[in-house]
């Protein structure tokens, strides 16, 4: 205990007599240096920067407004082989393509082909069908279900941030 103490005051000590030796101890400072400096300085710029920032802020606008509210999911319908209807749906980012068409009644089977090592994107669910799969990177793993009732039916990842719809007509 008396040690912590003693290595304690030596700090302090020493922290004192530095100051002092400087010269630049605080009660010996000047009071303009412990005011704030001014707080913003204009600085002023050129009408084509200002127009070239304005511009691109506009476009960056834009794009984001157009991608989430003005693209169009890609859409497919599944081809059918016998009796199965069948399509390939890439994993990359999401899925492609993320709206899917089947017919009512018949078999579907969905390939789907892993190529993004995202750990968002292992496990795809359909919770209508009460199904749940891993997708093995670089792997086609199926996933087959009957459609019984007409409807839009949603698949997600296993995180919920990237959605599919399999619409049965």
């Amino acid at each position: 205990m008396a040690t912590k103490k003693a290595i304690a005051f030596s700090i302090a000590s020493l922290g004192i007599v530095l100051g002092i030796a400087s010269g630049n101890a605080l009660a010996q400072m000047p009071h303009q240096m412990n005011q704030p400096k001014a707080q913003f300085q204009r600085i002023e710029q050129p009408l084509s920067n200002k127009i070239i920032v304005t511009v691109s802020g506009l476009g960056l606008i834009g794009l984001e407004l157009w991608w989430f509210l003005l693209s169009k999911p890609k859409s497919a319908r599944a081809t059918t082989k016998g009796n199965i209807q069948e399509i390939t749906v890439t994993v990359d980012g999401g899925y492609e393509p993320s709206q899917i068409v089947v017919r009512l009644g018949q078999k579907v089977r969905l390939n789907f082909d892993r190529q993004d090592a995202s750990s968002c994107l292992e496990e795809v669910r359909f919770p209508d069908f009460e199904t749940a799969q891993t997708l093995p990177l670089n792997q086609v793993t199926s996933i087959e279900f009957t459609p019984q009732k007409p409807g839009r039916y949603e698949f997600t990842c296993g995180m919920n941030m990237f959605r599919g719809v399999v619409e049965v007509l």
